[in-house]
C-alpha cells in the first residue's frame, strides 16, 4: 500500500429531515388539532483515529464524504429517523486543517471529531399551535448539514526519528535493528516516504522512523522540502547520523546543518533529546577520529557489519525510556473555535445582501409555498432586526433583498 501523508477532503453531513404538517384525524374528532411530527437530524460526518489505519491513500483518492440524511417527520406525531453517521478513519497522529487553521489533532486511539455537523430536522406543526393560532398549517424543513473543505496531514508517532542528508544510511539502519524492508540504493533520494521499523529490546519495544529527504536549505524548499519534517515533530529522540562516506560535503558539519533546518522549521526540536551517530565507519575509518573530536558522545556504527549497532539500541532505548517518562504522552483535541456572526447588511450589486447564521437558517427551514410560514419568517426577521438594519442601510420599498440562496423584495412592515 502506497504511504499517503496528506489529503485534501470535502465533507458533508446530511440535511435535516422536514416536519410534518398534519392534522389528527379519527370518527367523532373533527377538530383533533395537529400532529405533525418532527424530521429527523442530519447524518453528521465523524472523523475517528484507529490503528487498523496507516496511511490516508484512501481519502486522497475519494474525497468526497457524505452523511445520510435526516427522514421527514409523519402523522400522528411520528419523528423522523436520524440520519446516518458517517464515520470516517484516519491514522492516529492527523491533524486537521481548516482554511490553514489547526482545528484538530487525533494523537490517540479512539480520538474523534465531528469535521461535519448534520443538520437539525425541521419542527412538525404539532410545535407551532398557540392559543390565537390552534391550527397551524405549515411544518419547518430541515436544516441544512455542514459543508467543509479540510485539510488533513499525517505526523507519525515514532519514538525515534532519524535525520540525515540522503544516503547517510537511515534505511539501511532501519532495516538494521528491525524488521522493516525499506528501499536501500546507492542513489540520493531512494527513500520518499518515511520508513517506519519496530525495534525490540529485552522486554520492550519502541519505534523508529527514518525521515527522508533533509538537505540544507530543507526548510526553505530545497530538495524534498519540509514535507516530511512533520513527522519528526512528535519524536521523543532525535538520531543525528554523520556519513563519513560523504563525497561531495565535510561530515563535520552535518549535525549543525541538520540542527539548522529542524530548529527553522519547529524550534521546539532544537531541545529534544538527541543522539548522534558516526556511521559508514567501516568505510573512511580515517574522519572517524575528526568526527569524534568535534562530537566526543557520538556512537560509531556500520550498519552493514552491524559493528557498534547493539550499543547503538541500547543507548537509544536508555534515551526512550527516560523521554517516555519525562514527556506526557500525545493528547489528542478538537479546537471549538466559536465565530461571532451578528446579523448584517451590505449592498451586493443592485440588491442588499443579509448575512448571519440565524438569518440564513430562518430562510433555510421556511416552506416557500406556505403562506402562514412565510408570514412567520417575517416577524421572526423583524425580531433580529432585519427590517431595521435594512431601512437603516437605505433599503426601500421593493428593492431586491438576498439571504442565503432567496431573493425577495424588500415590503416593510406598515408602522
Amino acid at each position: 500500500m502506497a504511504f499517503v501523508d496528506e489529503a485534501k477532503i470535502k465533507v458533508i453531513a446530511g440535511d435535516g429531515g422536514n416536519g410534518s404538517a398534519s392534522f389528527h384525524h379519527e370518527p367523532y374528532k373533527p377538530k383533533g388539532g395537529p400532529d405533525g411530527g418532527d424530521g429527523g437530524d442530519g447524518g453528521s460526518v465523524i472523523l475517528r483515529a484507529d490503528r487498523s489505519v496507516g496511511t490516508l491513500l484512501d481519502l486522497r483518492d475519494h474525497p468526497h464524504i457524505k452523511a445520510g440524511r435526516g427522514v421527514n417527520g409523519e402523522r400522528s406525531r411520528r419523528y423522523g429517523a436520524r440520519g446516518k453517521d458517517r464515520i470516517v478513519l484516519v491514522p492516529p497522529g492527523t491533524v486537521v486543517y481548516d482554511d490553514d487553521v489547526l482545528i484538530a489533532d487525533l494523537a490517540g486511539e479512539g480520538d474523534e471529531m465531528i469535521a461535519a455537523q448534520g443538520g437539525r430536522g425541521g419542527k412538525g406543526n404539532v410545535h407551532f399551535a398557540t392559543s390565537t393560532r390552534q391550527a397551524p398549517a405549515f411544518a419547518q424543513k430541515g436544516e441544512p448539514g455542514d459543508e467543509r473543505t479540510l485539510r488533513l496531514e499525517l505526523r507519525l508517532l515514532a519514538d525515534v526519528g532519524l535525520v540525515g542528508f540522503p544516503n547517510a544510511g537511515k534505511s539501511t539502519l532501519v532495516s538494521r535493528i528491525s524488521a522493516a524492508k525499506p528501499k536501500i540504493a546507492s542513489y540520493p533520494f531512494t527513500t520518499l516516504v518515511p520508513n517506519l521499523g519496530v525495534v525490540k529490546h529485552k522486554e520492550k519495544s519502541f519505534v523508529v522512523a527514518d525521515i527522508p529527504g533533509l538537505v540544507e536549505g530543507a526548510s526553505t524548499g530545497k530538495g524534498l522540502g519540509d514535507r516530511f519534517l512533520r513527522h519528526v515533530r512528535r519524536a521523543a529522540v532525535l538520531v543525528f547520523l554523520v556519513d563519513l562516506a560523504a563525497e561531495d560535503r565535510d561530515p563535520l558539519d552535518d549535525v549543525d546543518i541538520l540542527r539548522r533546518e529542524l530548529i527553522a522549521f519547529d524550534p521546539e526540536l532544537g531541545e529534544r533529546p538527541s543522539l548522534i551517530l558516526a556511521s559508514k565507519t567501516d568505510v573512511d575509518p580515517g574522519r572517524l577520529d575528526d568526527v569524534l573530536k568535534r562530537h566526543p558522545d557520538a556512537h560509531p556504527i556500520s550498519a552493514v557489519s552491524g559493528a557498534g549497532v547493539d550499543s547503538f539500541v541500547e543507548t537509544v532505548a536508555t534515551l526512550v525510556d527516560k523521554a517516555r517518562a519525562d514527556a506526557p504522552p500525545a493528547v489528542g483535541y478538537v479546537r471549538h473555535v466559536v465565530k461571532e456572526d451578528p446579523v448584517r447588511v451590505a449592498r451586493e450589486g443592485d440588491a442588499w445582501r443579509v448575512r448571519g447564521k440565524r438569518a440564513e437558517r430562518a430562510i433555510a427551514v421556511t416552506d416557500f409555498e406556505n403562506e402562514e410560514a412565510i408570514e412567520r419568517l417575517q416577524r421572526r426577521l423583524v425580531a433580529m432586526g432585519v427590517e431595521r438594519m435594512l431601512e437603516e442601510a437605505g433599503a426601500v420599498e421593493g428593492d431586491e433583498v438576498r439571504i442565503g440562496e432567496v431573493n425577495f423584495d424588500f415590503q416593510p412592515e406598515e408602522q
